[in-house]
């Protein structure tokens, strides 16, 4: 399969989104709303946690996610330079069962919440490894991530993830610049059949609910190429 070098996002044109129906306002509403929400919430949490004890407590995870958290099986997120807060918030999900995996649900058991900062902080501290996009998708993901899809609402990924995948710190949203694609896929799968449901006001099962598996297949093979 031809591939194409991982893509920069100021080579690509800009596209203004011109998406006005009401379905995605409700949507970028949630989004605010829940930035609101976020704010309150953890503005008196600070995820300062030690990366050098991260380093050491993150060798079981380094089984599946990789010593640096670029992780070789696609079907297992890359780590390296997420946000050490969304990271945590991850963790805490897993230990409440409030996200849930066969693999991770019992691994956070035992961690407390000491253990998750020192871990995301860690991971977060670690450079990400950008794949490749295929050229075959490569213009519909790209439409998708940067434009949307406005005959039936569904808004750029960029509005939230950033036009270089690098997300929201304050709002939470997660680095999403090189992922793997499967990995990606298996998510947006999992919040639009409601298999996942962690998402802050369930921006992201409305808006995966609104696309279809190939769009899904192009948007996660433009993200695993985009920085």
């Amino acid at each position: 399969m031809q591939k194409v070098k991982p893509i920069r996002s100021v080579g690509f044109k800009e596209r203004k989104n011109n998406i006005h129906s009401q379905d995605s306002t409700v949507i970028m509403k949630n989004a605010l709303a829940f930035t609101s929400i976020f704010l309150v919430t953890f503005s008196c949490h600070i995820y300062a946690g030690d990366v050098s004890a991260g380093k050491e407590k993150s060798q079981v995870c380094a089984v599946c996610h990789g010593a640096d958290g670029n992780s070789v099986n696609p079907v297992w997120p890359k780590l390296a330079g997420q946000h050490p807060g969304y990271i945590f918030k991850q963790l805490k999900d897993f230990h409440s069962g409030a996200r849930k995996n066969v693999q991770m649900t019992p691994l956070a058991a035992s961690l407390s919440e000491e253990d998750m900062q020192d871990i995301a902080a860690y991971y977060s501290s670690q450079k990400i490894k950008i794949g490749y996009a295929s050229s075959k998708l490569l213009a519909v993901g790209e439409k998708l991530y940067r434009a949307g899809n406005a005959s039936k609402g569904l808004p750029a990924c960029m509005s939230c993830h950033g036009p270089n995948g690098a997300g929201n710190v304050a709002a939470s949203f997660p680095a999403l610049s090189g992922q793997h694609a499967e990995y990606t896929k298996i998510q947006l799968l999992a919040f639009r059949d409601n298999k996942r449901t962690n998402d802050f006001n369930t921006v992201m099962q409305i808006v995966s609910e609104k696309m279809t598996t190939d769009e899904i297949d192009a948007v996660a093979n433009y993200i695993q190429g985009l920085h």
